[in-house]
């Protein structure tokens, strides 16, 4: 009997549909081939872990293998590590043994990313530099257009982490000059700030933490890191948890997973609790449904719903300040944070009440009036940051269509704001209802 034409292609569809989901297999590109290779020459052996390019995620490993909790994900042997001390033992070691004021181990890191890529085939780390992302989407490398519509609080840090590259920069350019006898090229344009910006982002958004003995070759900053090849193909979510460390019996770098993985499925660990605005600072993505996931509010946008004819004003923001309630005010999944509506019920006091500040910022009721007008300011704030947030995407849309070349970069700040506006929606929902059984 024929089968019908449209089942088989629906049928077809729907397998296309779940390998996309579950993974387009990358085992069998060149460059893994010869990372496996080399990994293997350093004594890593063969894990159920598979490279893949997965939708929403991009390129990660997946499991060839179910697992369980408790399971060894990957073990990592010491010699496939990069840390200050291979950059010691390698040609550039004489050199920042000398050099005063002592580098700090990031530069260090930075220096032996930008020397070894410089040398191409000759580099003994080229199976894992060619497998390194060519560009980063950490805020530092985005287009002032497009960190101009990063939200307030994450614009600002943004703006902080370009400085920050650019005075490393600026400072280490002596340092760059010391190295000239180990290359034929000028110094200069081999440790050129995109170099730099590079390698400061594969080390901000790759490295593990590992503790390393102090040395006195370094600069007091601490040093706590390696890059773990293949092992940093690993992505992350929210909803996992592991356990991670560097194992001193076996010398290897290990994680052991505490969730269950279904067989061909991607394989994810968890940076930490961290919520949109810092995964796209430190990481240069963003994750959807973020539990952790939270929209901050500036200092400024919450003194604007304060009169400035309120005599204690002045004493109210510094006490604010004094104890640590003018940061970290967030909208959540559940509505406002306990702190901003601390903080808001401080701005609230009535004159006769200011001498029960103490008592709020432990969490006391003052009167029934005070909460209801903190909760009141909470809901107007929140509607603020809605249409502030509207906005934001309305101009979104517009560069995307005006600027091409920034798609990528606008994709990204789109997602960021686009599950912002969902937490502010539902925080409104929460306030709404909270008003009204105060009422």
């Amino acid at each position: 009997m024929k089968k019908s034409r449209g089942r088989t292609s629906r049928k077809r569809r729907k397998k296309h549909l779940k390998s996309f989901m579950d993974g387009v297999n990358c085992s069998h590109k060149l460059e893994y081939i010869k990372l496996k290779k080399w990994l293997k020459e350093r004594g890593f052996e063969d894990s159920n872990l598979k490279p893949a390019e997965f939708w929403g995620t991009g390129r990660g490993l997946r499991t060839t293998k179910a697992l369980q909790a408790g399971d060894l994900i990957i073990s990592l042997p010491e010699k496939c590590l990069l840390t200050t001390g291979t950059v010691l033992s390698s040609c550039l070691g004489g050199h920042i043994v000398k050099w005063k004021p002592p580098v700090s181990p990031l530069l260090a890191l930075c220096t032996f990313l930008i020397a070894e890529k410089h040398s191409g085939e000759k580099s003994p780390w080229k199976p894992y530099l060619d497998v390194l992302p060519k560009t980063y989407t950490c805020p530092a490398c985005l287009e002032p257009d497009v960190i101009n519509l990063l939200p307030k609080p994450l614009k600002k840090k943004a703006q902080e982490q370009k400085r920050m590259i650019q005075e490393l920069f600026s400072s280490s350019k002596a340092f760059f000059s010391s190295l000239q006898p180990l290359f034929t090229e000028n110094t200069g344009t081999i440790f050129n700030y995109s170099a730099l910006e590079w390698a400061w982002c594969t080390i901000n958004t790759r490295t593990i933490y590992m503790k390393h003995p102090r040395r006195e070759c370094f600069s007091l900053e601490p040093d706590v890191y390696a890059l773990a090849p293949y092992l940093d193909l690993l992505n992350h979510s929210p909803n996992v948890q592991v356990k991670a460390a560097f194992n001193e019996q076996t010398r290897s770098y290990e994680i052991w997973t505490n969730s269950q993985c279904k067989k061909y499925q991607e394989v994810f660990i968890c940076y930490g609790p961290h919520d949109n605005q810092k995964l796209l600072l430190e990481y240069g993505f963003v994750a959807m449904d973020n539990p952790h996931s939270s929209v901050y509010v500036s200092a400024d946008t919450l003194l604007k719903y304060f009169s400035p004819l309120d005599k204690q004003r002045k004493a109210k923001i510094s006490i604010l300040k004094d104890h640590g309630f003018l940061e970290n005010l967030t909208f959540g999944w559940e509505g406002p944070s306990w702190r901003l509506l601390t903080a808001l019920k401080v701005l609230r006091l009535a004159a006769e009440e200011f001498a029960c500040w103490r008592r709020i910022l432990l969490g006391d009721v003052t009167s029934a009036r005070n909460e209801q007008q903190a909760l009141g300011t909470a809901a107007k704030i929140c509607q603020f940051l809605i249409e502030e947030t509207q906005h934001g995407l309305l101009q979104i849309s517009q560069l995307k269509r005006d600027k091409e070349n920034l798609k990528t970069q606008l994709a990204l700040v789109e997602m960021l704001r686009s599950e912002e506006l969902k937490i502010l929606q539902k925080s409104a929902e929460i306030l709404c209802n909270l008003n009204l059984a105060t009422t």
